[in-house]
């Protein structure tokens, strides 16, 4: 499959987007997953790499600004094909919110899941050009 989640967290460890491609996790295991690898991923001094292994996960991550953004992935993917991705993630939104930021993610998440879902299907990575996973969202925008 490759990706199983994607999160944004902000420095104080609370979730501010989730999505989740293994739909065999009850919300409760989301939680306590949530929170063992959030703990995990924040206690980890900017000098150490960004990959983890959790569980049967890998653990991808990569800090900008306040917030880290944490793609879990098979064990067998290539983690500097998913820092990439992340990149590319959050260039994608930093040109649709003109710089974002943890707010953004909060007051416009369904935006924020939109550009996800662009870019990922049933945890694969489907689309990585900038202007057309952001080219619908733009028409939503002129038409209200």
């Amino acid at each position: 499959m490759g990706i199983r989640f994607i999160m944004m967290v902000n420095k104080q460890g609370q979730t501010r987007l989730a999505q989740y491609y293994d739909h065999y996790l009850s919300l409760e295991e989301r939680r306590v997953l949530e929170s063992e690898i959030v703990r995990k991923c924040l206690a980890r001094t900017e000098q150490q790499c960004s990959f983890v292994e959790h569980r049967n996960y890998k653990i991808v991550y990569r800090r900008y600004a306040s917030l880290f953004f944490l793609v879990g992935v098979d064990t067998d993917e290539n983690e500097l094909a998913i820092l990439e991705f992340i990149h590319l993630l959050v260039e994608t939104m930093d040109r649709y919110f003109d710089n974002v930021c943890e707010l953004d993610i909060m007051f416009h998440l369904e935006k924020a899941n939109f550009i996800i879902d662009e870019m990922v299907m049933n945890g694969c990575i489907v689309e990585t050009n900038k202007s057309v996973i952001l080219s619908p969202l733009h028409l939503l925008d002129s038409t209200t």
